[in-house]
């Protein structure tokens, strides 16, 4: 839905971040990982942040959370101990590429949402009022405002009459995981921050999948193998108006980038 992130110029890395994050002396390596641009300094990975409270709270929380079979980028302190400096982040690097295991991210999704059952809803929350957060407000019937019709808002309309209750209790989870796990040499999910939003983690997994139909080449089987989690047609509805509120709302939105969704629109209306 929007342009890839072209790979940044090692001279936009300042130095006194570099300096602060102990990388002065390594050489930085401009690199897109897992869709963010980055710099590569050694052992390290620096990355500039939009959001300074949340990607603090991000590095706060990865820095203990342990997740089976899954890689987290351990977040790296500055000098004085600070997670961000400036607008950077850094975390320990770790090797991996893309691929297109649509399967194995929806399971890394479910694996990493069990690890963060136990953390508290963060504050940072309270007055979020993003595009994601407004999306998944619209998702959930807890918000509404008009959608340009012909980039998603119609078929958001249509999919909405269809929403029932949900049961299933919301937790911290990452609700935007496709595209941001890559995989190391030996398979293993890597996982570089969060993107937190209080919401069900089969919903987070939902988002997964909808993505991965609509824009990643996946088969149409990938809402039906994961059929067993709870409330599955209620979550797969909700991710589907989720992308469908942020689609009509950006700013790159496109009739290609809608299409994806309005085969998946179709495929979720059928398992309804």
């Amino acid at each position: 839905m929007t342009a890839a992130p072209t790979v940044p110029q090692a001279s936009a890395l300042p130095e006194h971040v570099r300096v602060a994050f102990g990388v002065k002396d390594a050489t930085p390596r401009p690199v897109v990982w897992a869709g963010q641009r980055a710099w590569h300094c050694g052992e390290v990975l620096l990355r500039p942040v939009a959001d300074n409270a949340m990607a603090a709270w991000s590095a706060g929380v990865l820095e203990t959370l342990d997740v089976e079979a899954v890689r987290l980028a351990r977040p790296v302190r500055s000098s004085d101990g600070r997670w961000v400096v400036a607008g950077w982040a850094a975390s320990r690097f770790l090797a991996g590429a893309s691929e297109p295991r649509h399967d194995d991210v929806v399971s890394a999704s479910l694996r990493l949402h069990a690890a963060t059952a136990t953390v508290q809803r963060p504050r940072l929350l309270d007055n979020r009022d993003d595009l994601l957060a407004r999306s998944a407000a619209a998702a959930f019937g807890e918000r509404r405002f008009a959608l340009d019709e012909a980039s998603g808002g119609r078929l958001f309309a249509e999919l909405a009459a269809h929403r029932r209750p949900m049961k299933s209790p919301p937790q911290v989870v990452h609700g935007e995981l496709f595209g941001a796990v890559l995989f190391d040499g030996d398979g293993t999910p890597v996982v570089l921050d969060l993107v937190p939003f209080w919401r069900p983690p089969e919903w987070a997994a939902a988002v997964v999948v909808v993505d991965a139909i609509a824009w990643g080449g996946a088969d149409e089987g990938l809402m039906d193998r994961w059929a067993h989690l709870d409330e599955w047609p209620q979550a797969l509805l909700r991710a589907a108006l989720y992308r469908l509120a942020l689609h009509a709302q950006h700013p790159d939105a496109s009739a290609r980038s809608v299409a994806g969704l309005e085969r998946v629109a179709g495929l979720v209306s059928a398992r309804l």
